[in-house]
Formats: structure tokens, sequence, C-alpha cells
């Protein structure tokens, strides 16, 4: 039965409340993946995940096809060559059925008028395909070459002089998938054997305790248990942050910024005895901590609310442990998540740091002494992560930052890499009535 439906208009609107209006994708794909059979979901998330990843050089490409630029209410065309470009350069499709279902996406888009518009341009482009990538690739700035807005592109140059080429290829590559082992059911090792038996490549990670990645990723409805909650997809940096956090049973334990419920599902099934409180400022998505702990079958205490009120929610309660994934610029989650790169601004920064320490100094009295404090970010940026901890440090005198051997002068800085997890930051801070130092673990 053919479908009612066509996926390149679907993806093109996607895209333009994406661009046009500032919304997610995270937020605006899975209302458009509803609208698409179960077998075209996937095609439609690499056709919107793919365009973002590689913006820049799709606008020279028009550019160099096209002598004015669609504007206004024709603004959604722009996405929808954009999407016919990308599938003629980075996927399989043959060129026919790309230029047959992105000419019907204007009939689709209600302007069948301009059909003739779409054919030419892609058909331009099949013709000078080679010479033009070649010039584009000769003629292209930094943003261009490097698929980053320029204001990214030099602050991650700033912050890592050796390091930002391959921090920025790492951003555009497609990220691995990693899996989150439940060790209520399993060790990981015994995981890994079932993912043998059932003739699924996997590796586990050197550093942390239930983190496996799949050399392939591949749907989770293939993998041994999932529904029966023995694993669950997080990233292998984002499971280090309850490593670091070491929660024990019995604790009171405090998960802020919570949603949605990764890192709160991962303490209780390292810590099932211990009481932890999800909170978050997002309503809507704390509706997805409550999946995902009913999906394991765990319990934890979730409410809605604001870190810099504290109070509000918890009153004179006190934590033995608290893990602060506080909102960032999420810098270190952009290959997972391409339309960071432009959905941020440069003012984003100082203005994010700023709620980051308001939080922190609102929630640290909540803290017991001898607690611990996990601050983390999903952030490459120092004013974020180093600069964010040197200045708590200076601002509270009972905290102290507990070094390892793997910790950077005010924390442990992961970035992105093809084999890795993601770009995240993590501190270790104590409270203690002792004299201000640091010391060894």
């Amino acid at each position: 039965m053919k479908n009612t439906y066509n996926l390149r208009s679907i993806a093109a609107k996607a895209i333009s409340q994406v661009l046009d209006q500032g919304k997610s994708l995270n937020t605006v794909l899975p209302g458009s993946q509803q609208s698409v059979s179960v077998k075209d979901r996937a095609l439609l998330q690499e056709l919107c995940f793919g365009t973002l990843r590689v913006l820049p050089k799709l606008e020279c490409c028009i550019q160099q096809l096209m002598t004015r630029p669609m504007s206004g209410k024709q603004r959604v065309f722009h996405y929808l060559l954009m999407i016919g470009l990308y599938q003629l350069i980075y996927t399989r499709i043959p060129a026919h059925a790309v230029l047959s279902e992105t000419v019907a996406a204007a009939t689709a888009l209600k302007r069948p008028q301009l059909k003739g518009l779409i054919n030419g341009v892609l058909r331009q482009f099949q013709r000078q395909q080679i010479e033009l990538l070649e010039r584009i690739e000769q003629t292209s700035n930094d943003e261009s070459h490097y698929l980053h807005p320029s204001w990214l592109f030099n602050r991650i140059q700033m912050a890592y002089p050796h390091q930002w080429q391959q921090i920025l290829i790492a951003n555009n590559q497609k990220p691995p998938m990693w899996l989150r082992v439940n060790r209520l059911h399993q060790s990981r090792r015994e995981y890994l054997a079932l993912l043998q038996q059932a003739g699924i490549e996997a590796q586990a990670h050197p550093s942390y305790k239930d983190a496996i990645r799949l050399i392939v990723p591949r749907s989770v409805d293939s993998l041994p248990g999932f529904a029966l909650g023995w694993i669950t997809v997080q990233d292998a940096s984002a499971q280090g942050c309850v490593d670091l956090l070491d929660p024990q049973n019995g604790e009171q334990i405090l998960d802020l910024c919570a949603a949605p419920g990764g890192k709160t599902t991962h303490i209780l099934e390292v810590a099932p005895n211990a009481q932890v409180l999800a909170v978050d400022i997002d309503e809507q998505r704390l509706q997805r901590v409550k999946e995902n702990l009913q999906r394991l079958q765990l319990q934890a205490t979730v409410k809605m609310g604001d870190g810099r009120s504290p109070e509000a929610w918890c009153g004179d309660r006190l934590f033995d442990r608290i893990l602060l994934d506080a909102p960032c610029s999420a810098t270190g989650v952009i290959r997972r998540h391409p339309d960071i790169k432009w959905l941020r601004r440069d003012s984003d920064i100082t203005e994010l740091a700023r709620l980051q320490a308001e939080i922190m100094d609102a929630i640290w009295p909540k803290l017991k002494r001898g607690g611990l404090m996990l601050y983390a970010t999903c952030s490459i940026l120092p004013e974020e992560n180093q600069q964010q901890i040197a200045s708590f440090l200076q601002r509270q005198p009972d905290a102290q930052l507990i070094k390892t051997k793997v910790t950077d002068t005010f924390g442990k800085q992961n970035l992105p890499h093809p084999d890795e997890g993601d770009g995240f930051f993590y501190a270790r801070l104590t409270k203690s009535a002792r004299d201000k130092s640091t010391y060894e673990t």
C-alpha cells in the first residue's frame, strides 16, 4: 500500500521549525515521526540530523546553484533543496528516487508551481557535482569547512589549541551507541555473553563499570532484554557521573536537573535502597523520568522545582550526595544533537555560566557536612567547567575539590571521540568543616 505522505516535505517542515522557530530537534522530531510509518522513521531522522550536521556545506551548494535564496514563506523550500542535496551527496538513495520524492514534496507543501525549480536545481547539481564540491572545498571558510558556526569554532580553538581539530571532526560524525547494563539483573560480562550469542559485536568500556559500546548501532528491540529492563541506552560519559558519585544504600541522594532520568535510574541500579529525590524545572520532561523509572521498576520521588529555590521543594532536608547535571551549552554532545550548532549563540555561554553559579550556590547548603556533590555538564567550554569550579571554590570556604590522578586542576574533562563517550565535565566537591584544601583519593 502506497504511503499517503511525503517524507521529504515532513523533514523540510521539521528543519524549518528548528532553524526558523528555534525549536530543538529533539522536541520536533518525535511529533514528525508519528506522521510516518515505523519503517520510515529512521530515514526521517537521518534526513533531519544529517542535513543539520552539514548545513554550511549545503548552504554553499545552494549559493552556487541559485542567484537568489528562497525566503519568507518559501523558506521551507530552501530546506527542501538542502534535503535533496544531502541525499545526493551523503546517502545511497538512488538519484532518481531522490529527485522524484523531493520534487513531489513541493506538491505536499502546497506549492506545486515550484516543482520545476526544485527539479532544475537538483539536476543542475547532478551535472556539476564533482567540480562544484571541489570549488566549495577550495574556497570554503572555517565555518563551511569545519561545519561549525564561527563563534563556536573560535571558542573551541582557543580552549584546545592542540586538540580543536579532532574535537570538530568528532562533532561531525555519527555518535557511537552505548548501553548501560542494569547490574540488578546481570553483570556486564554476562550481558556481553548474551550479545555474543545474538551475533551482536560489542566492547566494554575500559573505565566505566556498566558501559558497553555496540560496534554497529541497532534498534533497541533487537537487543536481549531491553523490554525487561536489562539495559538502557546511555552514553558512556553520562554513565561516568554515577561512577564518580558512588551512591550508597541508605543514603539521601538528590539528582538535580534530573530529566530525562538516565542518571536517576543509574543511581538506583547501583544503590537500590538509597532514598532518591529527582528534581527538574521542566514538568513535561519529568514525565520521561517517571517513564524510565517505570520501565526499570525502580522507585524515586520525582518533583518539579527550580534549582535556585530548593526550599520550595525540599524544605530543610539535607543530602548525603548531590548530582547536579547543570544546564549548559551542550557543546559536548553536538554529534548527538547537531542542531545545537545553529541554535546556540555566543552570548548564551555567559548567561548559562551565571545560571550554573546561582544553582550551585543555592543547593550547596543542602549538602551534609562530609557529603559529596558531583557537578557535571555535557559541555567542553572552560567557562562552564573549570572556570566555574574555580570561582565556586573561592565563594564557598567550606567547599573542597576531591582530586584524582585523572583530574585536571579543577575537574575532569572528557572530549568527544569516535570510540569513546561524549564531551563531559565532572568535578567532585565535598563539604568539610576543616581548613580548605584539596586532597587525593
